[in-house]
């Protein structure tokens, strides 16, 4: 009986430090303050390849001067099974800003904007 209780006790545990399944809009969010906190590491993990070295070209230059509470708010929000759109405000800039995000192994990940790519709103 001990040993079904300690490996109940076990499986528990592992249950919950798996992967979290974050909405488009958290991940949006985690990606928004790590860019703005050059935390690049938690940048990677929720952004394609893709997604991240086209954040990564523009970081330093976006991210001078710019700091503290992102005030992240979400204006609109749209997905499917595959895809998701997130439009945004946040402290560092002025206007919205727009992320597209890929469901890759069944989590959310921002991804690049294709050249002539809009999103629905």
């Amino acid at each position: 009986m001990k040993n079904i209780a300690i490996y109940s006790v076990v499986f528990l545990f592992l249950a919950c430090a798996g992967k979290q399944n974050l909405s488009p809009s958290e991940t949006s969010k985690i990606v928004v303050e790590s860019f703005y906190n050059n935390d690049n590491t938690t940048l990677k993990k929720h952004t394609t390849t893709e997604g991240y070295e086209g954040l990564k070209s523009i970081q330093d230059l976006m991210t001078a001067g710019k700091s503290g509470d992102s005030d992240f708010k979400v204006l609109e929000e749209t997905a499917n099974d595959k895809v998701a759109w997130v439009r945004f405000t946040t402290s560092y800039e002025e206007n919205p800003e727009l992320f597209k995000l890929l469901k890759v192994d069944g989590q959310w990940k921002v991804t690049q904007q294709g050249p002539r790519e809009k999103g629905p709103f």
